[in-house]
C-alpha cells in the first residue's frame, strides 16, 4: 500500500502517523495559570533531540473546541514549563489529566496529584513523577492553525531517588519504568528489553 499524505484528510494522516510511529514518550507538562491554578496535561508528540544546548520539542494542538490549550497559553505567558515523565506508577493519573477541564479547574486536584516547587522555573512540578525537566522556552514555531511546536531548553533535571546514578549519571533500568503512548487509549511499558546483536525475546 502506498499513501500520498497530500491526498488524505488530516484525521486520516493523524491516525496513520500516531499508529505507526510508536511508542512515543509522553511530555506531561505542568504549568500555573495567570489566576494561580496548577495545570498539567500530557502530550505525546514529544522528544528530546539535542544535548548542546539540551532541547526538547513538544507538538501542541488546540482543544476540541478550537481554543488554545491551557498549557500553551501558560507557556506563552511565562516562557517556562515543566515536562514531567510518566512511569507505571503515575500512568492512570496522567490519563485522568488528559481530559479537557475548565481553566479554573486543576488537573492536579482531579487526578489526585501533589504540587512540588521547581527550582529554576515558576511552575510546579508533579511530586509523584519519576523525573521532571524544568524548561525555558527556546523557540515557539507556529506550524499551522492546528499545531504549534514548543522547543524548550532543559535547565534542570529532577529525578526520584534511585533513578539516576550520581557518579555515572546512568539511568536505572530496574527503577525507571516509563510508559509510552501508542494510540487512542493504548499505552505500553518498556519491561521487555534486549541487546543487539542477538536473539529477540519471545
Amino acid at each position: 500500500m502506498d499513501l500520498k499524505l497530500a491526498e488524505l484528510a488530516a484525521l486520516e494522516r493523524y491516525k496513520l502517523l500516531i499508529g505507526l510511529v510508536i511508542p512515543r514518550p509522553i511530555a506531561w507538562i505542568s504549568t500555573r495559570s495567570a489566576n494561580g491554578v496548577a495545570n498539567c496535561a500530557p502530550f505525546s508528540f514529544f522528544n528530546v533531540f539535542s544535548e548542546d544546548p539540551p532541547l526538547c520539542v513538544v507538538g501542541i494542538n488546540p482543544r476540541s473546541d478550537g481554543a488554545l490549550k491551557h498549557s500553551l497559553k501558560n507557556i506563552r505567558r511565562t516562557r517556562e514549563f515543566v515536562v514531567n515523565l510518566v512511569d507505571e506508577a503515575t500512568a492512570n493519573a496522567m490519563h485522568q489529566s488528559s481530559r479537557e477541564y475548565a481553566e479554573d479547574e486543576s488537573e492536579f486536584e482531579k487526578a489526585g496529584l501533589a504540587e512540588a516547587p521547581a527550582m529554576l522555573v515558576r511552575h510546579p512540578r508533579i511530586a509523584e513523577a519519576a523525573a521532571c525537566l524544568e524548561c525555558r522556552l527556546f523557540r515557539l514555531i507556529e506550524i499551522s492553525g492546528t499545531r504549534q511546536l514548543v522547543l524548550g531548553e532543559i535547565l534542570l533535571i529532577h529525578a526520584r531517588d534511585g533513578i539516576i546514578d550520581p557518579q555515572t549519571k546512568r539511568i536505572s533500568e530496574e527503577r525507571y519504568k516509563p510508559v509510552g503512548r501508542l494510540f487512542a487509549n493504548r499505552y505500553c511499558t518498556t519491561r521487555q528489553r534486549f541487546n543487539l546483536p542477538g536473539p529477540l525475546p519471545d
